[in-house]
């Protein structure tokens, strides 16, 4: 992406907000046939404070600049959570692409992370680390045997968004895909806008973009979202359907990696699910080990 794509995301993310609005939720009158979803650009305008003219400007990519009042009225009028008026920062108080953003830099889990992942495998917690791009930066025992073992995987494929959207078994593990699948793409589109100029998130989202239509489509859409926490329902082929609780934590000191971690509730089918998983997982890796050649 470059400065002017910049310029052009912002006019296509107020666009698509606008387009999601119902008139009658912000009290406008349904005067004329409207030829758009959502609310018509001097609506907005009007319920921003500012001229038809500047706002049109400012969606059409002809003006480069916007103040925080600005930004704060367009927010308010469009009804945008927290993870979209961040988004909306993003997108138009910074249009030149940042330094440090052409190529892929290793990021390496610390070995307290490694530590904190290992006791929540004790726990019956499957965990994971994701840092930039949604990669795949380490995991537990368990959360390999929940969702795939990402540490055998080439580099390349060692990240949660082209396994959601490019590799088959994801559709048959996820209980509901196309929400996961939603998220996933919301989380990318938050990091777009957060790094501008990011050669390597581009080559990510055209990558999915050209092998995959659910990608394009949701990409198209505009919407972004923050991690945070819910509930993700997994159909496992070998302990069934379950449901876990997530939470999402940034970790202190480590940039751009955040650790998931997965829970269910005690006593529950579910948390039997994950103790039979582990139990599982055991036993495939002392078979592995036994199978294996030992070192000369």
């Amino acid at each position: 992406m470059d400065g002017m794509d910049q310029l052009v995301t912002l006019g296509e993310f107020l666009k698509s907000c606008r387009s999601r609005l119902d008139p009658d939720e912000v009290g406008m009158p349904r005067t004329g046939r409207r030829r758009v979803s959502g609310l018509r650009r001097e609506e907005l305008a009007q319920l921003a404070g500012m001229s038809v003219d500047y706002y049109t400007r400012l969606e059409q990519g002809r003006s480069r600049t916007a103040s925080h009042a600005v930004l704060d009225a367009l927010a308010a009028a469009l009804r945008l959570d927290g993870a979209e008026r961040a988004h909306l920062f993003d997108l138009a108080t910074d249009h030149r692409p940042r330094p440090g953003t052409g190529d892929r830099k290793l990021q390496r889990v610390n070995a307290t992370t490694q530590q904190v992942l290992s006791a929540l495998d004790s726990a019956y917690s499957p965990a994971f680390v994701l840092g930039r791009y949604t990669d795949v930066l380490a995991g537990n025992r368990l959360a390999s045997a929940l969702i795939t073992d990402f540490a055998v995987l080439p580099s390349h494929d060692r990240n949660q968004a082209r396994f959601v959207f490019l590799d088959p078994y994801a559709r048959e593990l996820y209980g509901e895909w196309h929400s996961v699948a939603a998220d996933t793409a919301a989380m990318l589109r938050m990091e777009a806008g957060r790094r501008p100029g990011d050669r390597v998130l581009s080559t990510l989202v055209s990558e999915l973009s050209a092998r995959s239509p659910e990608f394009r489509a949701l990409w198209a859409d505009q919407r972004v979202i923050e991690r945070a926490d819910g509930t993700k329902a997994y159909h496992h082929p070998v302990v069934g359907d379950l449901t876990v609780s997530y939470q999402a934590m940034a970790l202190a000191g480590q940039d751009d990696q955040t650790l998931f971690a997965y829970t269910t509730r005690p006593g529950s089918r579910d948390e039997t699910a994950l103790r039979l998983l582990a139990t599982w997982k055991s036993s495939v890796d002392a078979r592995r080990a036994h199978d294996e050649p030992a070192s000369p």
